[in-house]
């Protein structure tokens, strides 16, 4: 490889970097194309990118940045999953890609500044997803305003159970 394409990659690299969420590190030796392939996609899906660099310039693009401590991870055939839309995205699918496979193994991650342990990246990964966060944060702003119309309703439903026991007593 030239120089100038080295350049290019490490730009390449750079540019990925400050635009992710998370990444997980992940050693991918003695996998199939088609099984790279269809993982690709399940990354693609979840909006994560499955990329194998030379750790050498992965190294020359983290250097004198935050992400200088992911270094330690960057030993032996490395592939590496940016996650650009939820963190916890590219964490689900290498650690259930992960069970499933012996072939894969998930070496870690970084996240929000911290480098993680392969634990770690199963703790992202066990995270709720953007999606479930929000319905979360709906469901709490919208319990008060069901809580009082379920309060207001309770009387003249109480009412119109009374009336009905009173009718099926009368019978």
């Amino acid at each position: 490889m030239d120089r100038v394409t080295k350049e290019a990659q490490v730009n390449e690299l750079k540019d990925k970097l400050g635009k992710t969420q998370s990444l997980v590190f992940a050693d991918y030796r003695g996998i199939d194309v088609p099984a790279v392939t269809s993982l690709r996609d399940e990354f693609r899906k979840v909006k994560a990118e499955y990329r194998v660099f030379k750790n050498t310039l992965v190294k020359l693009a983290i250097k004198g940045t935050a992400m200088e401590s992911i270094s330690s991870l960057l030993e032996g055939t490395t592939a590496i999953i940016f996650s650009y839309e939820s963190p916890a995205a590219g964490a689900k699918v290498a650690t259930k890609y992960a069970k499933d496979s012996e072939k894969f193994a998930v070496k870690g991650g970084y996240f929000e500044g911290t480098v993680l342990d392969k634990k770690g990246v199963e703790g992202l990964a066990s995270m709720p997803g953007k999606d479930e966060l929000r319905a979360k944060l709906l469901a709490t702003f919208m319990a008060p305003a069901t809580d009082l119309v379920r309060t207001l309703s309770a009387g003249a439903q109480n009412f119109m159970y009374l009336l009905a026991a009173k009718e099926n007593a009368a019978k």
